[in-house]
């Protein structure tokens, strides 16, 4: 059961991409790194050479190459950005394999998603995905005006088209790790979250992840989630925040001589944060039930080597969150670049 699906515990930017990648580096065997969803999420990471890599359509896991890189069946695919980002990582096209039945975004999706309004009304991307994932239902039906593509009728897609179904089973059965890295986080999943409309347009659970790359839940053996210190959501008119606050509060409680500013990896804009709030992650373990957890973004609480420190705040933030979602916290994040595994510092 080599399969590891990484998801999100809360409203997306948790660092899925940074986990992603430190499972890839751990693994002794060949990885295949499989990206679901859309560009309608970026994911960031820092590659060996601590080079910044913030992709939108590739998997952040395949920064460091040496891995095959898929986008199966439930992927929503933006040519232009695809290439552009296989450019940026430099990774062999030979490595890269499409399903023929990934969904092309077509620009009719993408103004069809801004002359709704969407992008104010339920602060969405505009990037395309949920326009083609409606045209994907409505299977040309001629009260929606909206063409489905597929990868397959794309030429230039053509070389990278494989048999995705059969090259994930023979990993499988070669017993060669599989990293699903998932997108956005469970308060934006379409039927999980208590916040619909103000959702993305997919199920952002780990089923989710797993019924859009076509693997059985029989193959799965690690199922991590990842939470951050403190919340947040995309700006604008995007659903409700628990305990919303200010970047300039952030940066104070966490003592940081700068300001802490974060901005969307989509859309550049900047975000909204909250203080940490244990009911949206409770949800999220109830459904994911997750063999890992992961907390990212530490350091704004305080500096790693507050861990050696009992009564520290960083200490006594880990402790509060654990006892108010009943799980431990299995790794920790306290910088872009890595985790800590919380056994060896704090028990």
């Amino acid at each position: 059961m080599p399969v590891s699906i990484v998801i999100g515990g809360q409203f997306g930017s948790e660092g899925k991409g940074k986990i992603a990648l430190e499972i890839v580096k751990r693994s002794a065997e060949p990885v295949t790194v499989v990206r679901v969803g859309g560009p309608n999420s970026g994911h960031t990471a820092y590659s060996k050479r601590r080079d910044r890599h913030s992709l939108r359509q590739l998997p952040a896991a395949c920064i460091d190459g040496n891995v095959d890189v898929v986008l199966p069946s439930g992927s929503f695919i933006d040519v232009d950005i695809f290439f552009k980002e296989i450019e940026q990582v430099g990774i062999s096209r030979d490595r890269i394999s499409v399903s023929e039945n990934a969904r092309v975004i077509l620009p009719a999706h993408r103004d069809w998603e801004r002359n709704a309004c969407l992008t104010s009304s339920i602060g969405s991307t505009g990037s395309g995905v949920g326009a083609a994932l409606m045209a994907t239902v409505a299977r040309g039906a001629k009260q929606f005006g909206l063409p489905c593509s597929l990868a397959k009728d794309e030429a230039k897609l053509a070389k990278f088209i494989r048999d995705v179904p059969r090259q994930l089973r023979n990993a499988v059965e070669k017993k060669q790790r599989i990293v699903v890295e998932g997108t956005q986080g469970f308060g934006l999943s379409l039927l999980d979250s208590e916040y619909w409309p103000k959702t993305t347009s997919r199920l952002t659970t780990a089923a989710g992840a797993l019924s859009e790359c076509g693997l059985s839940p029989l193959d799965v053996d690690d199922i991590t989630m990842v939470i951050r210190s403190c919340p947040i959501r995309v700006s604008g008119n995007s659903g409700p925040l628990a305990n919303e606050t200010t970047w300039a509060e952030i940066s104070r409680l966490s003592g940081k001589s700068e300001e802490i500013r974060e901005f969307t990896t989509a859309t550049k804009r900047l975000r909204r944060v909250g203080k940490f709030d244990p009911k949206i992650v409770l949800q999220a373990l109830d459904v994911n039930k997750p063999t890992r957890l992961v907390m990212n973004h530490l350091d704004y609480i305080g500096p790693e080597s507050d861990l050696e420190i009992p009564s520290s705040a960083v200490r006594n933030f880990i402790t509060r969150i654990e006892e108010g979602i009943g799980r431990s916290i299995d790794w920790l994040g306290f910088s872009p670049f890595g985790i800590i595994e919380k056994k060896r510092r704090m028990e």
